[in-house]
């Protein structure tokens, strides 16, 4: 006697949207699609036909799927919001439509208030902050130069619901860390970034402008003042973070662009609210004065972008 098995359905294609097809994400998505990730692309202004990626003068091409409106998203319960902070609401109907318990979120942005960003536009949704310390520049539409710095390229809270996540990107080549102490993870890397990004954007250097003494000084009592206002909001923060944030600084390849100083080059509106904004912002929460801090956001918000000829 014979009974008929249903044949075993072969699961479903993990998918993941990419909102920012910039020089991160694009490494993010990368990462992703390397795992046998789906990837999809949300409202490319120049739609690309693969990813590339290059890394020491090497790349790699994925395929990727556009969508031009959230509607034509396929089945992702995974999104990545690499847009800079600043940028938030101009994605914001890509972000709501990820507005479900099931969905993940991963902000790879710079500065502080990731979970607010994204709980604007998604509140039900989990929104997970993630630290990149690579370097990556877009170098035309879908192509990302990517250069690795010190022993870890992404950061992620160590959290139930980024497991899969986590093991994905490793699996497409990211060295992934899980912080339990993530608020601590993103105020260290806050005192690279408030140092190197309006540094290089002021004096219009690459990060090779770290190593010199008269920049480094300054990069030192940037950050000096930022760990005095971390740890004033529950970071664990001392001393040597600064001496350690400046040596990682300086270990960075000197043709590296901070993403501010790619902005400012472009004629880009800079990401500085998120960075030195936020930090100004928590200094007054608790009344500490970070007059070099307030200095740097005076002369970051008096740039204008360039207006299209």
């Amino acid at each position: 006697m014979h009974t008929n098995t249903p044949p075993e359905q072969a699961p479903a294609q993990p998918a993941v949207a990419l909102i920012g097809a910039g020089a991160v994400g694009l490494v993010v998505a990368a990462a992703f699609a390397r795992a046998g990730w789906e990837v999809w692309v949300c409202g490319a202004r120049s739609p690309f036909g693969h990813l590339y990626v290059q890394e020491a003068g090497q790349g790699v091409e994925y395929p990727v799927r556009h969508a031009r409106s959230p509607a034509e998203l396929g089945a992702c319960t995974v999104a990545v919001v690499a847009v800079k902070a600043h940028q938030t609401g101009d994605v914001a109907e890509w972000i709501a439509a990820f507005n479900r318990p099931d969905a993940r979120i991963l902000a790879v942005q710079n500065g502080l208030e990731h979970r607010e960003r994204i709980a604007a536009y998604a509140p039900v949704a989990v929104a997970l902050p993630a630290i990149a310390y690579f370097n990556a520049e877009r170098s035309a539409p879908g192509c990302s130069v990517l250069r690795r710095i010190g022993q870890a390229d992404l950061c992620l809270p160590a959290e139930a619901p980024v497991q899969d996540v986590a093991a994905a990107l490793q699996a497409g080549g990211l060295r992934v860390v899980l912080a339990a102490d993530m608020l601590s993870m993103v105020w260290t890397k806050l005192l690279t970034n408030s140092a190197a990004n309006p540094l290089t954007a002021l004096c219009g250097r690459r990060t090779g402008v770290m190593r010199e003494p008269a920049c480094a000084a300054n990069a030192r009592q940037i950050m000096a003042e930022v760990v005095q206002v971390g740890q004033a909001e529950g970071a664990a923060l001392t001393a040597q973070h600064v001496e350690d944030a400046l040596a990682w600084l300086q270990s960075v390849p000197p043709e590296s662009a901070t993403s501010m100083l790619q902005d400012r080059q472009a004629g880009r509106p800079l990401e500085y609210d998120a960075i030195t904004g936020a930090i100004v912002r928590a200094a007054d929460r608790h009344g500490l004065d970070v007059p070099l801090n307030r200095f740097v956001l005076g002369l970051l918000s008096a740039i204008k972008p360039m207006q299209p000829s």
